[in-house]
C-alpha cells in the first residue's frame, strides 16, 4: 500500500468545495459589516470596535475545534461533524443579522447591541464550519500535493467571495430596493444574506457526502505515526505546552501574518467610507451620512471592487505554483498588494479602483495558500495537526483584534480620513514582505 498516495484533482476539489459556501457567507459579512453598523447608527470612530468580534470568536473557537476534532473518531468522520454543525448554526443566524434594525427596537444602542450579538454568533458558527476544511487538507493530502490542494481551496474561497460580494449590487440591478428608512438595512443586503445562507448549507452538504475521512489506523500510517509508541503515552493536550514545542515556522510565518491581517482588517473596515468619500463625495464625518443614497450606492460598489479583488486572487493563485521558491512568491505577492492598498487613497474614479483591488488580490491569494502550506509541511508527523492549526489561527485573529482596537486612534492620527487608512494598510503589507526573510523552511 502506498501510504503517501496522490489524490485526483476532483478529490481535492470535493475536499474543499464546502469552503465555497462558507466563504460566500463570510465575504458577504465582510462586505456588509461596516455598512450594517453604520446604518444602525455607529460612529465612524467606533466602527472598528465591531470588527473585534469576528477575530475574537476565531481566536476562542478555532483552537478548541482543532483540539476536539483531533480526538474525534466516529462514523461521521473526524472533522466533518464540526463543519456540519457550524454550517447549520450559521444559516439560522444569517437570517437574523441583517434584520437587527427592522425589529422595532426603540434605541440605536439596542439595535447595535442586537447586531453585535448576531455578528458574534455568526462568526462563532462560521469559524466552527471553516477550520475543518483547512485541517482536512492537512489530514488527507500528502506533502507533495499540499500546495496544489491549498491552491484549489484558495480558488474556491475566492470564487465564493466573488459570489458573496456581488449579491447586493446584483439585487439592486434587478430592482430590489437599495434604500430604507434611517436605521434599517436595505432589502438588497437582507435578501443577500438569505441567498448566501442557502448556498452555504448546500455546498457543505456536498462535501459531507463526497468526502470520506481516514480511520485512525490508516491516518497513522499515512502520517508516519507509530501507534505502538504513542498508545502507551498520552501526548500533551495543553495548548500552552504545545505552543512551546511549536516549530519555528509557526512563529516566523505568524509574524508575517500579523502585518498582513492587520492591513486587511483596515480594508474591510474602511472601504465603504473611503470609497463613499473619494468617489461619491460623501462627508463621512457628518451626522446621518449612512442614510444617504450615495453612501448606500458606495456600499454596493464595495462589493464590486471586493469581487475584483477575488478575481485578482483567483488568477494570482494560478501563478503562485510557478514560483520555484515559496518565499519569493510570498514577498512578490505582498509587495503587489501593498501598491494596491496605497493607490486606493488617491483614486476618485470608481472604475479605476478595479486596478487597485485587483493588485490587492495578489496578497490575498498568498495569504490563503502559503502560510498553511509552510506550516503543515513543518508539522508533518504530528498527531496534533488540528490543534496546531487552531492555534495558528491566533496569528490571523490577534492582529485583527489589535488593529480594530487601534482603528479609531489611527483614524484620528491620519486626520479622520478613511482613504488615508489605505496608506497605513499598504505600509503594513510592506513590513510583512520584509518579515518573510525570517521564515526558514
Amino acid at each position: 500500500m502506498n501510504h503517501k498516495r496522490d489524490l485526483t484533482f476532483w478529490q481535492m476539489w470535493n475536499l474543499s468545495f464546502g469552503f465555497f459556501g462558507v466563504q460566500t457567507a463570510y465575504a458577504l459579512q465582510n462586505n456588509s459589516n461596516s455598512r450594517i453598523f453604520a446604518t444602525l447608527g455607529a460612529d465612524p470612530h467606533s466602527l472598528s470596535y465591531f470588527w473585534i468580534l469576528p477575530p475574537l470568536m476565531g481566536l476562542l473557537v478555532q483552537p478548541i475545534i482543532g483540539a476536539m476534532s483531533d480526538r474525534t473518531w466516529n462514523r461521521f468522520g473526524r472533522r466533518i461533524p464540526y463543519l456540519l454543525f457550524g454550517a447549520i448554526i450559521a444559516v439560522v443566524v444569517m437570517c437574523f443579522f441583517p434584520n437587527a434594525g427592522s425589529l422595532g427596537l426603540k434605541t440605536v444602542a439596542a439595535s447595535l447591541a442586537l447586531g453585535a450579538l448576531c455578528l458574534m454568533l455568526l462568526d462563532t458558527s462560521l469559524n466552527i464550519g471553516m477550520q475543518p476544511f483547512k485541517m482536512m487538507v492537512g489530514d488527507l493530502v500528502n506533502e507533495r500535493q499540499k500546495a496544489k490542494a491549498y491552491s484549489i481551496q484558495s480558488f474556491l474561497c475566492n470564487a465564493g467571495s466573488l459570489v458573496g460580494y456581488v449579491f447586493p449590487f446584483a439585487l439592486a440591478f434587478f430592482g430590489v430596493s437599495n434604500q430604507a428608512e434611517a436605521g434599517v438595512v436595505p432589502d438588497t443586503v437582507i435578501y443577500s444574506f438569505y441567498i448566501c445562507a442557502a448556498l452555504l448549507i448546500g455546498c457543505v452538504v456536498y462535501t459531507v457526502t463526497k468526502v470520506k475521512e481516514m480511520p485512525p489506523k490508516e491516518y497513522a500510517e499515512f502520517h508516519g505515526i507509530d501507534l505502538e509508541k504513542t498508545s502507551g503515552k498520552k501526548e500533551s493536550s495543553n495548548m500552552f505546552k504545545l505552543l512551546l514545542k511549536a516549530p519555528k515556522t509557526f512563529w516566523t510565518v505568524g509574524l508575517v501574518q500579523f502585518f498582513c491581517w492587520s492591513a486587511f482588517l483596515y480594508m474591510w473596515n474602511y472601504s465603504n467610507g473611503a470609497i463613499a468619500a473619494n468617489c461619491w463625495g460623501v462627508d463621512t464625518n457628518a451626522s446621518g451620512y449612512a442614510a444617504t443614497a450615495e453612501y448606500q450606492a458606495a456600499g454596493n460598489w464595495v462589493g464590486i471592487v471586493f469581487a475584483v479583488q477575488a478575481v485578482g486572487s483567483i488568477l494570482w493563485a494560478l501563478v503562485i505554483p510557478r514560483f520555484r521558491n515559496l518565499k519569493t512568491a510570498y514577498v512578490v505577492s505582498l509587495l503587489i498588494g501593498a501598491v494596491g492598498f496605497a493607490s486606493v487613497m488617491f483614486v476618485h474614479d470608481p472604475y479605476v479602483l478595479f486596478v487597485s483591488y485587483f493588485l490587492i488580490g495578489a496578497a490575498w491569494a498568498a495569504m490563503l495558500a502559503l502560510p498553511f502550506t509552510l506550516l503543515t509541511n513543518a508539522l508533518e508527523g504530528s498527531s496534533r495537526m488540528g490543534t496546531y492549526l487552531g492555534l495558528f489561527n491566533g496569528t490571523i485573529c490577534i492582529p485583527q483584534i489589535a488593529a480594530a482596537l487601534l482603528g479609531g486612534t489611527v483614524l484620528s492620527l491620519v486626520g479622520d480620513s478613511q482613504p488615508a487608512m489605505f496608506a497605513v494598510a499598504g505600509g503594513l503589507l510592506l513590513l510583512g514582505s520584509l518579515a518573510v526573510s525570517l521564515i526558514k523552511k
